[in-house]
């Protein structure tokens, strides 16, 4: 998205040049538009983060316990692939099945992970610095 507004930056740009000849007048409105995509962005993460918070702070656990079940949801899948799969797969070959369990295809759950992770580390600043709700 950001891509496309750049690329239409320059042609509104040589648009400015032809109908306004006030050259801080010019500058101004190119800068307007050059931030206009970014702060509509901020805008719209910002927005996001009110809606997590009122979600967290929600006494349901329908609500507020959605990104811990999908956390333990990623533990269940990582403890299937390095655990439990591997000793079915042995124990089916020691009893010289002709069966195997596949792996679970982590590439999926991993973005998920690594982003719950990095907020799950926030949580402990916020926990050290005793902002937490259950200091």
């Amino acid at each position: 998205m950001i891509g496309l507004v750049d690329s239409l930056i320059g042609p509104v740009s040589a648009v400015l040049d032809k109908f306004i000849e006030d050259k801080d007048k010019k500058a101004e409105l190119a800068h307007e538009i050059a931030t206009m995509s970014e702060r509509h962005t901020n805008e719209v993460v910002k927005a996001q983060l009110e809606i997590n918070k009122t979600e967290a702070q929600h006494a349901s656990v329908f609500v507020s316990g959605w990104r811990p079940a999908i956390g333990w949801v990623c533990c269940l899948g990582m403890a299937g692939n390095f655990l439990i799969i591997p000793f079915v797969n042995m124990t089916l070959e020691l009893m010289e099945t002709e069966v195997i369990v596949p792996m679970i295809q982590l590439d999926v759950m991993m973005p998920v992970l690594m982003g719950m992770l990095g907020l799950g580390a926030m949580r402990t600043v916020e926990k050290v610095k005793k902002v937490d709700r259950k200091a």
